[in-house]
């Protein structure tokens, strides 16, 4: 059984939908716990996974009441949990029914844990075993948190490499409306502050003059649009810069991109459209944060740049434009480094293990 209290869309619930259909094609039953006005909960059932709608969005009795009813109906024999409220709820429902049911806590963000003594009962003994997306989220908090490295196992998202493949640039760029023509840096990702598309308009601003068939595409939506905008507004960049929105299927727009880009500077564990974008064939360039650089290999599989420095992003971008034999010689090896560590069958091999241990 999966639980998540979020009623955004990104990485995470993408996971978790990917995640659940991996382990059913398994043979494994599975079911997801989340809120009516989610996201997921109609990409659950567009996907195929069995869901069930619960107020779970905030700590309160409704949402400890509906979780204490299911549970008392059902039988899981794991439950993973995904985001703080969901975890809470879940411990809450558990301790009251007296039922000692397995939980894995999946922790997908890099952003440090809170360190007091109620989220370290929530950790490590609600929970008896937690997964972190990342090696570096792992480390984090065996370091900051002091919490028990045996208790902790750091399983990557995989990526669905069958679907993100390389293809033909030029017949994507038609499918979808982009110029053939045009050097294209493109991004896909939901439109948070921290995910740092403002960082890739002031780099792009600095090589506008210098690249005249260079464009930015911009495939996601958010709470942050609203500045995303002012700063297109800002830099004068409207002629310029596409925004696409959310795409149901993304496929042709990575295939579309010659570069691209992820600069956030918080929060991010690793990546799925990074590792989608070079499954994909696509040279990536990334900032030096959070799980990206267990995704990219400097100056091997992509490039890095420091978080929040757009005029390192400019330099890095504007090497690729000019060299087109480096761009795709990362873009090779991006590919190569993908169809061998960012499969979907290790995630699924080492969640289905986990799964059994804890059991």
């Amino acid at each position: 059984m999966h639980t998540e209290a979020s009623e955004g869309w990104g990485g995470q619930e993408i996971r978790i939908l990917t995640e659940s259909r991996g382990l059913m094609a398994r043979g494994h039953r599975l079911h997801l716990l989340c809120s009516p006005q989610s996201r997921i909960y109609s990409e659950a059932q567009a996907a195929g996974v069995p869901v069930t709608a619960m107020p779970l969005s905030k700590k309160k009795w409704p949402g400890l009441k509906a979780m204490r009813d299911w549970l008392t109906l059902n039988q899981p024999d794991v439950i993973i949990t995904h985001s703080s409220t969901d975890s809470w709820l879940t411990a809450a429902a558990r301790v009251t029914l007296g039922r000692d049911i397995p939980v894995i806590r999946l922790r997908h963000i890099s952003a440090p844990v809170t360190d007091n003594f109620g989220t370290r009962w929530l950790y490590l003994r609600a929970s008896r075993a937690v997964v972190t997306t990342g090696e570096m989220i792992r480390q984090q908090m065996i370091d900051l948190n002091r919490y028990p490295g045996e208790r902790i196992h750091s399983i990557p998202t995989g990526v669905d490499l069958d679907r993100f493949t390389p293809g033909d640039r030029d017949a994507a760029r038609a499918e979808i409306g982009l110029d053939p023509a045009h050097q294209i840096i493109g991004i896909v990702a939901s439109l948070r502050s921290w995910k740092g598309h403002e960082t890739l308009l002031e780099a792009f601003a600095g090589l506008r003059e210098h690249f005249p068939v260079a464009r930015v595409v911009i495939v996601g939506d958010g709470l942050a649009r609203i500045s995303v905008e002012a700063a297109i507004d800002r830099l004068q960049l409207h002629e310029w810069v596409t925004l696409a929105g959310d795409q149901r299927d993304v496929v042709p727009w990575l295939r579309a991109m010659d570069v691209f880009v992820l600069p956030s500077y918080a929060n991010e564990g690793v990546p799925q459209a990074l590792r989608q974008a070079m499954g994909c064939g696509v040279c990536a360039v990334g900032s030096a944060m959070g799980g990206i650089p267990e995704t990219i290999e400097d100056g091997v599989s992509g490039l890095l740049f420091a978080p929040k420095n757009h005029v390192a992003l400019g330099a890095a971008l504007a090497d690729l434009l000019e060299n087109p034999d480096k761009r795709a010689r990362l873009a090779e090896a991006g590919l190569a480094r993908a169809r061998e560590r960012f499969g979907m069958e290790p995630m699924l091999d080492r969640m289905e293990a986990l799964i059994r241990q804890v059991m």
